[in-house]
């Protein structure tokens, strides 16, 4: 597993003039008119909106880090254009111009869901729906994103997937040692180790990596319009994705991934494991 450090964290982080960004997105997009708006919320990228319809995504110098990569985020998209049912940018032109690297794509209608009213019916339907899409997503054939040579971050056993779930649990558990027991530190470990031998099968597929209400989009009705935001994306097992929700909204995300009714039996048990882990911390936290 990737440790993230920015290894840049110096280097100067200037908003481009609009004139600069135009004469990239016109290499692309030649009648493209005017930059409408930037998206300034410090990610590690930053976007510029071109018209109604244009991104341009900057890398960010001074946050720069081995587990982001535009050209990663460009090849996995190229990866799933033409696919039925698959809802993303689609990549217009990928590139650098005087050590500026970008990304010109198509902008995703609607607004990110953590800025949306949606919820009950609507928000469960939302949720199926991407299930249903990350099933997609990854059913596509791995084989490229391994000869490619743009993950590094790569579980290849049931073994490395075991590790980077028990990972994330001793993340979790670290938050609350200050409050704990040791008794109760070993109990939990013992309880985790538990579900984790019932994992015997993994998976292994290209991961989004966080397929969150922040890059999760919807349409002024609070219909799923699609997925944005690739570049963090590694290779593991599935339930990497849908972990990326909480417990208490999972379930129409797993009922939409399994409704194809061609995932392989490994999902339901990694799945169920994953989510008695968490139950696990929930309980120490209250």
């Amino acid at each position: 597993m990737i440790t993230d450090v920015y290894y840049q964290r110096g280097f100067p982080d200037p908003i481009f003039e609009r004139e600069f960004v135009m004469d990239i997105v016109r290499q692309f997009v030649p009648g493209a008119e005017k930059v409408t708006d930037i998206d300034e919320t410090g990610g590690e990228a930053r976007t510029y909106a071109v018209d109604n319809n244009i991104i341009l995504k900057v890398q960010r110098p001074q946050q720069l880090r081995l587990s982001t990569s535009l050209e990663r985020e460009a090849f996995f998209l190229r990866q799933l254009e033409n696919i039925e049912g698959v809802i993303v940018p689609k990549v217009l032109g990928y590139g650098k111009q005087d050590t500026i690297e970008y990304t010109c794509m198509t902008r995703m209608p609607g607004l990110a869901v953590r800025y949306s009213n949606i919820s009950g019916e609507q928000r469960e339907k939302m949720l199926f729906e991407l299930g249903k899409m990350l099933f997609l997503i990854h059913s596509v054939d791995i084989k490229p994103f391994l000869d490619s040579g743009f993950f590094s971050d790569i579980d290849k056993s049931v073994h490395d997937v075991k590790e980077r779930l028990k990972a994330n649990f001793d993340w979790g558990l670290q938050r609350l040692s200050d409050k704990l027991s040791q008794a109760e530190i070993d109990k939990a470990n013992a309880s985790a180790a538990e579900e984790l031998s019932k994992i015997t099968e993994a998976r292994i597929v290209p991961i989004h990596a966080n397929p969150s209400s922040t890059h999760t989009f919807v349409k002024s009705n609070n219909r799923f319009s699609g997925l944005i935001d690739f570049g963090d994306a590694y290779i593991s097992h599935p339930i990497c994705d849908m972990r990326r929700w909480g417990l208490s909204e999972r379930q129409p995300l797993y009922e939409g991934y399994m409704s194809w009714g061609k995932s392989t039996k490994d999902i339901a048990v990694v799945y169920e494991a994953t989510a008695e882990m968490e139950r696990i911390l929930e309980n120490l936290n209250k």
